[in-house]
């Protein structure tokens, strides 16, 4: 499972970014309590659906 500090490493921006990404509509995370993650299979397959497309945070 990746977390928010991994979102940020992964595609090189910063915490606020990697939030706004996580909590996006379509994203694949999930909130255990209070922390954010997301498994490699979901953002592999988000990353291979969304290849091309231009994301604004």
């Amino acid at each position: 499972m990746y977390t928010v500090d991994d979102i940020q490493r992964i595609f090189s921006i910063g915490r606020t970014k990697a939030y706004q990404l996580m909590c996006s509509s379509g994203f694949p995370a999930i909130r255990l309590n209070k922390k954010l993650l997301v498994s490699k299979e979901k953002l592999e397959e988000w990353i291979r659906k969304n290849s091309g497309k231009t994301y604004n945070y």
